[in-house]
């Protein structure tokens, strides 16, 4: 209950604010970047240096600290916080400086330099606006960015008339801005030392690159005779040459500029003159330039993560934020929850286990519900969910690595797994076990199974109030969610009845000259909403295709998607195992739930082992997504059109109201979602569609009681689309059982999936 409190005042308070800011970061990259030449190889680009620069990063450690030195540097790798923070402590003493001024640096909030200086009695002062923002506030950053991205000018304006009480109070934000840099100019002046950051640190050279939106990180250097730069070893590249693509990358990625508007190419010490801000006037080229460098580079849990094949991506990130401003729950709750010690967003959750460890990114880690929407995102082409997805698993197993996924023991603790302190559900119990909420989900299979042989009894006893409560304090299923309804007759057992041959179910034509298709009969189509796989089946008949669904077993989503790694991998197995044959004699694989396509064609890559990998490849070159499919049936095909309820001469399109429809998160992510919309367009239908980067449902994450409100947060954006003026009279059509769970709460009007739209017996 705690949590969801604090879920849903951050909602309130601080979501209407980021998502405004976040969003209109993720337009600008849309636009910014639909101006580069060549996008994607660029991305390449960036990430392959980075894989290169971290596969020889003691070596260009080695190299780095030979460049500093020849500069008249110095290099220093800190072993964790408190060996930066000593070195730090030590240089800004032996300077007896009494004020610290800094630019923006994530990576000093991770070693808390502030308050170590602070304890030594230096007055430490943060010149980037927000991050002064967020020091005045006391308050943590609540993005990578925009470290005061939730808070609005009004907020803001609040905040420095009431510490400073300025005559007249300020109120727009050219007031602000202006209050702001007199303030720190002054405090900027009469600093002893500065402090910054590195966005990038070449080795051949010891070149900084600081990318800004201020001027403060110049200001910082040079007003001040003694520079020290903080980062992160996983900051360091190459050559001054490599920079290019960064510099194209990172503002478009982050904020949605073409370029920054301060790109700072440093090769400390710099050369330029030391002023004496109390002397207006020596003419500054007769002042000196006797400056002191040093750059305290920190592994703290780095080293460790570039050994560990699972989070060494982690270090590819260049901080930009885009994860976080692509992510649908991040924009409504920000970083002071989706976030742990120091790091938000989708990439937070690896760099909180690496430099935190485990307990911090499991505070966060549920947020990501692995819609993929942030893998596009990513400059460097960094598989956030997959970190996500291994990070839950390690805090599933908790002190034994080992440990066989617990989820075979079955959905109720044993002695071993019990919650014996009557915590919620949705608390990780610590023991190798997951929580018993990510039990009941990740076995869903189980539970699909259960309710359909007992259907309807089984949806009747479910829906019960005293059954509702306990569901939702043993299980964390929240009372206000719909539960799904599960079908007596499952859709193979409905395929089964039109025929079986060698114990696998055949429907349709026997011609051989006939397209052979396999429906793979996912968990909630065969056992929730069987209606559309029948609809799947009739329509590929209709265009003249020989259909089998076969007994398969479920795609492993529902394990996967609760960290159950192992569990996953098993399902990986027997699908893979099960479809290969099939696909070896003939059959395509069609795929009615985006997300179970998505698991073949992306995840299960990583889950299985090398023995698997050609059978793998060859069910995922043959494996299509539904209305892909049948795009690819009209378009190469003599298909027959007109069998259709969509052709033009079935149906009146002028008395038709037309369809919005809203595509799945991983459809998009695998660039499949146009292809409903061509299809529905070439069948007569006037479509319009939606822009939203998610529903908020995301399976199992809109069900929780802890989630339904963000849940419902991110639908209430989907629901503004839905009802506007454009699209009130306009069927709802989504392509994903989440989506059209979530479309169906918030409306009062059904939605349909599109395969239904062209299902023949519906005309």
């Amino acid at each position: 209950m705690a949590k969801r409190d604090e879920y849903e005042r951050l909602i309130r308070t601080e979501g209407p604010t980021i998502r405004e800011n976040t969003q209109g970061f993720n337009q600008g990259r849309y636009e910014s970047v639909a101006r580069l030449d060549d996008y994607e190889a660029l991305k390449e680009e960036a990430r392959a240096i980075k894989e290169d620069a971290i596969e020889r990063l003691p070596d260009l450690i080695d190299e780095l600290r030979e460049s500093v030195a020849e500069n008249g540097g110095t290099l220093y790798v800190a072993d964790d916080a408190a060996d930066a923070n000593e070195y730090v402590r030590e240089v800004v003493a032996d300077r007896e400086a009494e004020r610290v001024v800094k630019s923006k640096s994530m990576t000093t909030e991770e070693i808390e330099v502030n308050e170590a200086l602070e304890a030594d009695g230096v007055d430490v002062v943060e010149t980037d606006l927000g991050e002064w923002v967020i020091q005045l506030a006391d308050e943590a950053p609540s993005h990578i960015v925009g470290p005061a991205i939730h808070k609005s000018r009004e907020g803001i304006a609040d905040l420095l008339n009431d510490r400073f009480g300025p005559e007249p109070p300020l109120e727009t934000a050219e007031e602000l801005t202006e209050f702001a840099r007199d303030q720190l100019g002054d405090l900027v002046e009469s600093a002893e030392v500065g402090m910054t950051g590195a966005n990038f640190v070449a080795a051949d050279s010891g070149t900084m690159a600081l990318v800004t939106s201020e001027g403060n990180a110049r200001k910082t250097v040079a007003a001040t005779d003694t520079h020290i730069a903080v980062a992160g070893v996983e900051k360091v590249v190459p050559s001054v040459a490599d920079l290019s693509a960064f510099v194209e990358l990172i503002g478009r990625s982050g904020t949605g500029q073409d370029i920054t508007s301060y790109v700072s190419l440093l090769t400390p010490p710099v050369d330029s003159p030391v002023v004496d801000f109390g002397d207006d006037e020596t003419p500054l080229s007769e002042h000196g330039n006797d400056r002191d460098f040093h750059l305290v580079l920190i592994d703290n849990g780095r080293l460790a993560m570039r050994d560990d094949d699972q989070l060494r991506e982690t270090l590819y990130c260049i901080r930009c934020g885009a994860c976080s401003n692509s992510c649908v729950n991040f924009q409504s709750v920000g970083g002071h929850a989706f976030g742990g010690e120091t790091y938000s967003g989708g990439i937070g959750t690896g760099w909180e286990a690496g430099v935190e460890g485990l307990d911090s990114a499991a505070e966060f880690n549920d947020f990501c519900t692995g819609c993929t929407r942030c893998a596009p995102a990513c400059p460097v082409k960094i598989d956030i969910p997959w970190i996500n997805t291994v990070v839950r698993d390690r805090i599933n197993r908790g002190a034994d690595p080992e440990r066989f996924d617990p989820l075979v023991d079955g959905l109720t603790p044993d002695a071993e797994g019990s919650q014996t302190d009557n915590s919620p559900a949705t608390t990780e119990g610590g023991d190798g076990r997951p929580s018993l909420d990510k039990r009941f989900f990740g076995n869903f299979e189980t539970v699909a199974k259960l309710g359909s042989a007992t259907a309807p009894v089984s949806n009747w006893l479910a829906d019960l109030g005293p059954n509702r409560w306990l569901m939702e304090r043993v299980l964390g299923v929240d009372r206000r969610r719909e539960l799904p309804q599960f079908r007596r007759e499952t859709f193979r057992e409905w395929a089964a009845g039109r025929g079986v041959a060698d114990g696998v179910t055949a429907t349709g034509s026997t011609d051989t000259d006939s397209r052979r298709v396999v429906v793979y009969p996912d968990l909630y189509t065969n056992h929730v909403q069987v209606g559309r796989g029948k609809a799947t089946v009739r329509v590929l008949e209709a265009l003249g295709c020989d259909v089998v669904v076969p007994d398969v077993r479920a795609s492993g989503r529902a394990p996967f998607s609760q960290g159950m790694v192992a569990t996953a991998t098993d399902h990986a197995e027997d699908v893979v195992a099960d479809l290969e044959p099939y696909v070896a004699s003939g059959h395509d694989v069609v795929v009615i739930e985006p997300s179970d396509l998505a698991m073949i064609d992306r995840e299960y890559e990583k889950l299985l082992g090398e023995g698997d990998r050609d059978a793998l490849e060859t069910v995922a070159e043959c494996s299509y997504e539904a209305l892909e499919y049948v795009y690819g049936l009209l378009e190469q095909t003599d298909a027959d059109q007109t069998a259709l309820v969509g052709a033009d001469d079935r149906r009146d399109a002028a008395a038709d109201p037309g369809v919005v429809y809203h595509s799945h998160c991983q459809q998009r992510t695998l660039g499949l979602d146009g292809h409903t919309v061509a299809v529905l367009e070439r069948l007569g239908y006037d479509v319009t569609t939606t822009d939203v980067e998610c529903c908020g449902m995301a399976g199992s994450f809109g069900y929780k009681a802890d989630y339904y409100d963000v849940s419902m947060d991110a639908g209430a954006q989907l629901r503004e689309q839905l009802d506007a003026d454009e699209n009130r009279d306009r069927v709802p059509v989504a392509s994903g059982t989440s989506c059209l769970e979530q479309i169906d709460a918030l409306l009062s009007r059904s939605p349909a999936h599109p395969i239904e739209l062209l299902d023949p017996t519906s005309a």
